[in-house]
Parts: C-alpha cells; structure tokens; sequence
C-alpha cells in the first residue's frame, strides 16, 4: 500500500472539500481497509462523464486498497432528489428505475473493478422500514435545519412548494451510511447537506462520523449549467465514439482544464506540464484537447477506437477529407424541399427554424463543401451530397 502522504495527494487531486481531512489521515494511518461509498438514483437511463468525477475518485480509492461501495438509489429515486432543484421533481416509474438499474449495475463497471466493487440497492434496508421507524428517522432533524439548505431556502423564500417527501430524501440517504456503516462517502458538491446528515445519524447510532468528499460539479457543453441530460449538453458513457469525441472537441479552451482536472487519470503534474506547455506556446491547447479527447474515448471505447476517432477528426476538421465514419441520413421524397426543411424537419439537424437560419446567415452551412447564403436554397436536385452544419456536424445525404 502506498505511503500516506501518496494516498491523501491522490485522494485530494480535483476535491472541492474534505471534512474532516484530520480524521481521514488518522484512518488512512491506522493502516486499515476502508469502506467507502457513493451512491446514484437510477433516474434516467445511461450515465454521463458528470456522473464519472465521483465513479473515478472511486477507482482511485480501490487501487489504494480500499472497498468500494456503489449504491443505486432504488428506493431513494422514488423520492427524487431536491438538491439543486428549484421545483418538485416528477415521480418516477418503478418499472423504469428497475430497467434504469439493470444498466447502471452495467456501466459502472466500465470505471470501476467489477473484482473489488460491491453493489448495494437501498431498497434492500429502506424497503423494510415501517412508519415508526420513519417517523423516528425524520425526529433527527428539525425544520429549521432543513430549511437552511441552499434549495430549500430558496423555495421558501419565493413561496416555491416544498413537499413533505422531499424533506424524507436525505434522510433515507444518510441511514444508507448508517447500514453501510462507511468510513467516507463522496458526492458532488451540492450533496454536501445530505452526506453531513450521515455523518450526524452515525454519530447518533454510536458509529464513528464518516469523512465526506465532495467533488466539484462538472458543467456540460455549454459550459454554463452542471452536465445533465434535462440541459441536453451531456456526453453519455455509452455515447457513440465519434460523437463522443467531437462532443470533447467542441468545449471551451477554459473548460478544457476542468475537464483535464475532473475526468483524466493524468497525475497533477502531468496536467500541469500540459498547462504550462499550451501558456508558453510550446503545445497548441487544441493538441492538448485531442489528448483529452483520446484518452476519455479509449477508456470507454479502447484504444483502437480513440485512434481512429482522433484520425478521423484531424482528417476531416484540419485536411478537409471525406471519412468514413460520416453519419448517412436517408430521405424519401418525391417533393422539392428547402435547406431549412432539411436541417429542422427531415434531418432533425437542428431543433429550431430560427437556429437553422441563423446557421445560415453566419455561413455556417455547406453542401459539397460550398456555402449556403439563401434560406431558399432546394436541396432535392441533387440525388446525393455531404451536408456540413457548423465546425462538427456533417452528414451524407441521400435522396430516394
């Protein structure tokens, strides 16, 4: 096992905060497995590379030794949970929680050793709760507490409804440290309330406090919101490799490096040599970005396939060639049809008339590599053509 000074500078790489980073290295120092967790409600039906920050902190505590828990919020994505929302969240269908689980219990193991990882679903304690032992559960915490959450707050304060169920969510959460009995729990920064709560409730069943970890949020394409598929600026891990890697290819330059912090395996230094490179002109940053790319791609895809996204790019986006890997749409048509109709209606290219003219009138639409300028422009007499949307979205149009 690693010295202590190593594990905590590779437990604290990309960390928002550690309460209490004392009691940590006391642990780490009595030289003993830990038990360390990080839970996900199955409430949609892929993870995406925000859901990876924590599943990475957790490969990097089972290659220091430690055991791993993942739990799927069975029962807790019943509930929804309200952190970082500012309404109710809808309820989710049983039958869609269990499909979503079968392919969580899946995709984790794209990230973490299926040899050293322990599965839990918290419907297995929390489904045998009777009403007395809610009620004795929801007696740990006051009102006034509750309501001192950021989300919650808010919603008071502007007369936004907060349901009673939702104050029971991180409650359930935290009796899942309790029934773990962990040592840490991680989760990103806007679970900070709820992984504190289960510090306080094993206090209170005479457990030792666990140490929470909070990881930063990771924000999606747009570099603006956290990455989520409701803000459709995500990249799922199951994402289609090329699309994966055009999608990295498309972030900021600034974003980049949150990126480089929050989802690759490099070592601190390495990351900041790469930084240090690209600040004194020595290393272009769209190098670095393929570097990014890459490696994100060939860990959920393999090497093989990185390689050939990246050639694939550097080809198309900097020589201009034609690969083949460019996504053919198919069109039936007996009909004449516009350059708009093409991009919003029978491409599904763009989602809205307004972005498909605004597309157009910033030269940003080709066909056989020349500029479209006319909103008017017919599309239909040619029988096949390559459609260019933007710096990355091309196509191979054929008309039947």
């Amino acid at each position: 096992m690693k010295k202590i000074n190593e594990q905590l500078e590779i437990i604290k790489k990309g960390t928002s905060e550690i309460i209490n980073d004392k009691e940590l290295e006391q642990r780490l120092k009595d030289n003993k497995k830990l038990v360390i967790k990080a839970g996900l409600d199955p409430t949609m039906p892929d993870m995406h590379l925000g859901h990876t920050v924590v599943l990475n902190k957790l490969r990097q505590f089972q290659e220091l030794g430690h055991e791993v828990v993942f739990l799927i919020g069975d029962y807790t994505a019943c509930i929804g949970d309200p952190s970082g929302r500012d309404i109710t969240r809808p309820t989710v269908d049983i039958d869609l929680i269990k499909q979503n689980t079968k392919i969580y219990k899946r995709e984790i193991y794209k990230i973490l050793d299926k040899d050293k990882t322990r599965v839990e679903l918290n419907s297995k304690w929390l489904g045998k709760l009777k009403a007395y032992d809610i009620i004795k559960l929801a007696s740990a915490q006051t009102v006034a507490r509750m309501l001192e959450r950021d989300d919650f707050e808010k919603r008071y304060k502007s007369n936004q409804p907060i349901s009673i169920h939702e104050f029971l969510y991180p409650l359930l959460q935290a009796y899942d440290s309790v029934e773990l009995g962990c040592d840490v729990e991680l989760g990103g920064t806007d679970q900070k309330f709820n992984l504190l709560l289960g510090r306080k409730l094993q206090e209170l069943s005479k457990l030792k406090p666990q140490i929470c970890i909070t990881m930063p949020i990771l924000e999606g394409l747009d570099g603006v919101k956290k990455m989520s598929k409701s803000y459709d600026n995500y990249i799922s891990i199951s994402e289609d490799p090329a699309e994966m890697f055009g999608k990295l290819m498309s972030i900021s330059d600034d974003l980049m490096w949150k990126y480089f912090d929050l989802l690759s395996l490099k070592t601190k230094r390495e990351i900041n040599k790469i930084s240090t490179d690209c600040k004194n002109g020595s290393m272009n940053p769209r190098d670095a970005k393929l570097e990014l790319a890459s490696e994100i791609v060939a860990r959920f895809n393999g090497e093989k396939s990185a390689m050939k996204c990246r050639d694939n790019f550097l080809k198309r986006f900097q020589k201009n060639e034609l690969t083949d890997d460019i996504k053919e749409i198919k069109i039936n048509s007996k009909d004449e049809f516009d350059i708009v109709s093409l991009l919003v209606q029978l491409g599904g290219v763009l989602s809205s008339t307004s972005e498909a003219r605004r597309m157009i009138k910033q030269n940003a639409v080709k066909i056989d590599n020349k500029v479209v300028s006319s909103y008017d422009h017919i599309c239909s007499n040619n029988k096949q053509f390559i459609l260019k949307v933007g710096k990355r979205k091309i196509y191979k149009v054929i008309v039947k």
